[in-house]
């Protein structure tokens, strides 16, 4: 049964969580300011997070609909702070994918964002960073050239493209 009420909060924490990050300046050190708003906003929804999932499951499609299911799937993939508890939603969302509550293709980017959070070679490629030598990339990925079997997979496009469209957003 969908439960408005956290549908709209759901909905209301991606919105804010975007808004920060797609302020941020491109190519240029955060403020002091962000920084802090940035922390603020991601312990936040963590904390939010956490009370959902013990109260309620993971938030899928039929609680909160696609949005908000898309949204809760956001706000676990910034919950770097607390990569125990990112590593718990894996595991969440794994079950919700399995009952159609959520996505292959959230479920390949949080797997790669917990595996970067453990230092291990991401699987699908969905990762980037800035490089050792002033470049931008993907983290090193597990078993490249059986890449774009997985993304496929999982629904994602071939990483070539993928690869076009973070390069093309980080230039800004």
């Amino acid at each position: 049964m969908l439960d408005p009420e956290l549908r709209d909060e759901l909905l209301a924490r991606m919105d804010r969580d975007q808004r920060l990050r797609l302020s941020l300046p491109v190519g240029e050190p955060l403020s002091a300011d962000l920084l802090d708003e940035w922390e603020r906003v991601d312990t936040g929804n963590t904390a939010f997070l956490k009370r959902v999932i013990a109260e309620r499951g993971w938030p899928g499609r039929d609680l909160v609909g696609e949005k908000a299911a898309q949204a809760a799937w956001l706000l676990a993939q910034h919950a770097d702070r607390d990569r125990e508890f990112q590593r718990r939603c894996l595991d969440a969302l794994r079950d919700a994918v399995a009952r159609g509550q959520a996505t292959p293709q959230q479920l390949a980017y949080l797997v790669d964002r917990v595996r970067v959070g453990q230092d291990l070679p991401q699987v699908y490629g969905t990762q980037y960073r800035d490089t050792p030598d002033g470049g931008f990339g993907p983290h090193p990925i597990e078993d490249p050239e059986h890449l774009d079997e997985r993304r496929a997979a999982a629904g994602l496009e071939p990483h070539a493209e993928y690869d076009r469209l973070m390069r093309r957003h980080d230039q800004g």
